[in-house]
This record gives structure tokens, sequence and C-alpha cells, in this order.
């Protein structure tokens, strides 16, 4: 017993992929804060069924058998795909990380999020930030806020774009979203502070009175950010369905069996298509 915790204090002193991984996993598919005040200047998500799209349905070919969505009740959800994770100078970048598989995943999302915005769906983004005071990170000493801490959460940096700017913190170039893949007018911005995008924020009830009942998803990182809030829908009864290649995560570069696993798990959550598969679905359906 003493080895064991000898060993986990030496890896808490070292930051190593798998620990990163851990934290981007707190950093990316934690809780969204969903206060209309948080929301970066997005529309609120509280009306019924688009009734242009409700009642048209599409079939998309996926993994473990094709699923048929209303897209009238259909929602794209875009999880944490922002500088802190994709982009040089952010917290991946700033710890070593290959970010060539979370790059990756950009044109097949512009593409998929550019039909889904075109046959009427809504846009949902989360942002993994903390408040300035990091008050929403837990206590000084929870893991939530230790890691985040260990990692760099709050650190001041200069930004590439010469601005002052802090690691994971809200309204600052660190977590903003990806310039490829910005939000478009109509879109939702929704703040989050742990792994799942449905802890302590008003997502779910946000979605139910939109009448939404399938969340498509596309995100950083795939085996912890993703997957969380993909698992806390199901228990929630969305339908959900990932696109495997708008997602994505460093570990995963050169470890395919990482990501195989976890595409395998959310097959047990859900449903894994890709972005082809989903632009075809509803292009074919869309009025």
């Amino acid at each position: 017993m003493k080895r064991d915790m000898e060993k986990e204090t030496t890896r808490a002193r070292n930051l190593n992929r798998r620990e990163v991984i851990r934290l981007i996993g707190a950093s990316a598919a934690a809780s969204l804060v969903g206060e209309a005040r948080e929301r970066s200047a997005s529309p609120e998500l509280t009306s019924t069924p688009n009734r242009n799209t409700e009642g048209r349905m599409a079939r998309i070919d996926a993994k473990p058998d094709p699923i048929v969505i209303d897209m009238g009740k259909a929602v794209v959800i875009v999880v944490d795909m922002q500088n802190d994770f994709g982009s040089q100078g952010g917290l991946m970048q700033r710890a070593g990380f290959d970010l060539s598989m979370i790059r990756a995943a950009i044109p097949p999302t512009v593409r998929a999020l550019s039909a889904a915005r075109a046959a009427g769906l809504k846009v949902i983004y989360l942002k993994m930030a903390f408040r300035p005071d990091m008050s929403d990170a837990g206590p000084l000493d929870s893991p939530n806020h230790v890691r985040h801490v260990k990692f760099g959460a709050g650190t001041s940096v200069r930004a590439p774009n010469g601005t002052d700017s802090r690691i994971l913190i809200r309204d600052t170039w660190n977590t903003d979203i990806v310039t490829e893949l910005a939000p478009k007018a109509g879109d939702v911005v929704l703040y989050k502070h742990r792994f799942s995008g449905f802890y302590e924020t008003d997502l779910d009830a946000s979605l139910k009175r939109s009448g939404a009942k399938y969340l498509i998803f596309t995100g950083w990182t795939m085996s912890n950010c993703v997957e969380s809030t993909i698992r806390d829908a199901m228990f929630r009864d969305y339908s959900c369905v990932l696109l495997s290649d708008c997602t994505g995560e460093p570990i995963g570069v050169g470890v395919l069996k990482c990501n195989d696993d976890t595409l395998l798990r959310i097959q047990f959550l859900g449903w894994v298509s890709d972005s082809d598969e989903f632009i075809k679905a509803i292009k074919s359906h869309s009025a």
C-alpha cells in the first residue's frame, strides 16, 4: 500500500500524458454554466421544436446499427473545441502534446456544422472555463481544483494574438472557440466547469424545453470530455450520435486502441457515425 501511494505521489509531481488527458477530461467534458448572463451572446434554447424541420426524419448509418432521427428534435453539440485544447499556445500544446489528431477533427466538423445549420438544426457550443477567481473549480483541496491548478488553470500567459490571457479562464483567448469553428449568429454558447456538460447547469432543462431528443456530438477530448457528456445524456434518455471524425485526443496519436476502446464504449451509450454519413442523411431529408 505504501509503495502504491509513493508511486501515486511520483505521478502527481510529473506532467505526464495520462495526467494531462485526465485534466482535459476535467477541462473538457464537464458541466456547463447555463445562466443566461454567462452565455456568450447566444439566444436562449427555450423554443419548441423547430417547425421548419419537425417531422422530417433522417436515417443515419451508424454503429451498432442505423438510427432514424427527427430533425426537428435534433441538436448538434460541440464540446470544448477551444484554443486551450486545439491551438498552439493553448494548454495541450504547452504540455507538449501532438495536436495532429485534434486538429484533424476541425475540417469535418466545419462541414458538419455548415450542413446542420443549413438544415435548420440548432447548434450548442460547450466551453470549459472557470471564473477568474476559480470559485467554481471546487474547494481548494478537491480533485477538480487541485488537478486543474497543477496543469496551469488560472496561469497568466501571453496569447499568440498578443493579448494577455489565462489558461482555462472565461473570456480569454485560451477559452475561445478555435477560429475555424467560431460560433455563428443563432448558435448557443455555454460555459461549464466539470467533466459532464450536464453537471450543475441548465443544459438538460434547456434541451427539454426545446423538445430535443437527438444529440449529435463533435468535440475534444473523446475519452473524457465527450464521453462524459454523452454518458450523462444517455442517463437522461437522449439519443446520442458521435461523429467519429469530428473528435479526437492527443493521447490517441499513434495509440489507435485507445480511441477504438472509447468508440466501443460509446456504442453502448448511443451511436457512432461520421460526418459524411450525417451530412448525407440530413441533406437527403432537407426541405
